[in-house]
């Protein structure tokens, strides 16, 4: 399999920066959320203290496809995009256990959402419209904040993922507090979650 440079990098790094836990996770953990809710941060974290993988379902699909989200964006549509991270994110969950950051949109497909249901346990980060705001204006690559208001399109799009995003297993509140509290609130949750220490489903049932 083709591994991102930025997935080898990013786990070197975020295991200097907190120490280990004794829990360990059966499944892979998947956080979802929107744009600036703090998932790669939050998962570089996450799997430092877990002595887990980190991989990040956008730049897998950059390392497959040889462009990057805008450019697959802006070259062949959201649709072929989506299809895309549907498949990439089925492949990195066949491995064995890690952290996987998604992109805000990968969760809403049912079938996505489906196989993370049946090999992972999913955490979903949870912030206010105004913290989305502060984080995601410090990058420019978001292309659905290209077509129209910042604050009307993550509104829109709160209305519309959040009631998906509930159904996650676990619900953490990202908000403006230090990342690693955020990465100890979830890492408790995943504790006291059953679904974590279970077995993925095998290939085939249902």
């Amino acid at each position: 399999m083709q591994k991102s440079t930025a997935k080898i990098q990013t786990r070197s790094k975020a295991r200097a920066e907190a120490p280990a836990t004794a829990f360990v996770p059966n499944r892979t953990i998947v956080l979802v959320g929107l744009m600036g809710a703090g998932k790669t941060n939050i998962g570089r974290r996450l799997a430092a203290r877990l002595n887990l993988p980190f991989f990040d379902s956008d730049c897998e699909i950059e390392a497959a496809a040889g462009e990057t989200v805008e450019e697959i964006f802006r070259n062949r549509g959201e649709v072929v995009f989506r299809d895309g991270e549907r498949r990439v994110i089925t492949r990195l969950l066949a491995q064995p256990a890690h952290v996987l950051a998604t992109g805000g949109g990968a969760f809403m497909d049912p079938a996505t959402r489906a196989e993370i249901a049946r090999r992972g346990v999913s955490v979903w980060l949870r912030a206010d419209i105004d913290t989305l705001l502060t984080r995601v204006a410090r990058r420019s690559n978001r292309p659905l904040l290209k077509q129209g208001n910042p604050r009307a399109v993550l509104t829109e799009l709160i209305e519309r993922r959040y009631p998906i995003y509930a159904e996650a297993d676990i619900t953490v509140d990202s908000g403006d507090g230090a990342a690693d509290l955020t990465a100890s609130r979830t890492i408790a949750a995943l504790a006291a979650c059953p679904r974590a220490l279970l077995p993925p489903e095998p290939d085939g049932q249902p």
